[in-house]
């Protein structure tokens, strides 16, 4: 017998009691502002950055982060392209197609857009934002780096994605910044290549070749 949820997707950008949601992920982390998320969402927001949530039978299970590529945490641009910073579905509420369902609700979310970016990876100790994981969600590399992470398990080499989903014709591939990808991100502190705040330089090695003189 098929389950049956009550399943709704809310947009909590800047609408009062959601800050805790706002500022913060799904993950177990005790809320408080910090300042380099604080400083990203005062320049996000007023460029449609988007923080969605997926609620099913009145509990928080799922989050979508998205915007435009002024509006998002990594170095990706493009002409109208819509960059997902976040897609999660808490572990109890996997199997269902949730995460799928946040994907298509920001596709629809976003007619104009000729398509959708994000970033993924291979062999990196994260059970989040896995490659095969984003691929399942309709996207597909279009562009990689091999890179080492500097404070944790250091020589372990994992490879980062570049991600795309074209819903348009004359949809054209994105590019990014993969120097700018080695200073790591800040908008999240539960983010899998998060560069703490007392961290000076880059966080992540690049190891591809070609790329010695971005370490």
């Amino acid at each position: 017998m098929k389950e049956t949820f009550n399943v709704k997707i809310i947009d909590i950008t800047g609408k009062k009691g959601y800050n805790e949601y706002l500022h913060k992920c799904l993950a177990p982390m005790p809320f408080r502002k910090y300042k380099c998320r604080q400083e990203y969402l005062e320049k996000a927001v007023p460029r449609r950055l988007r923080k969605k949530l997926l609620i099913v039978d009145g509990a928080v299970v799922g989050t979508i982060e998205y915007g435009p590529v002024e509006s998002c945490g990594y170095p990706i641009s493009g002409e109208h392209v819509i960059v997902m910073n976040c897609v999660w579905v808490l572990r109890k509420a996997k199997m269902h197609g949730f995460g799928r369902l946040l994907v298509e609700h920001m596709v629809k979310s976003e007619r104009n857009a000729d398509g959708f970016a994000t970033i993924a990876w291979e062999n990196h100790w994260s059970p989040w934002f896995r490659k095969d994981q984003i691929e399942r969600l309709g996207f597909r590399s279009v562009d990689s780096i091999d890179v080492v992470h500097k404070t944790k398990r250091k020589g372990h080499i994992f490879k980062v994605h570049l991600m795309w989903m074209p819903t348009a014709e004359r949809a054209k591939a994105p590019n990014w910044n993969k120097q700018e990808l080695l200073q790591g991100e800040t908008f999240c502190m539960a983010h899998p290549l998060y560069r703490p705040q007392k961290w000076k330089g880059k966080i992540l090695g690049a190891k591809q070749k070609g790329l010695a003189g971005l370490n």
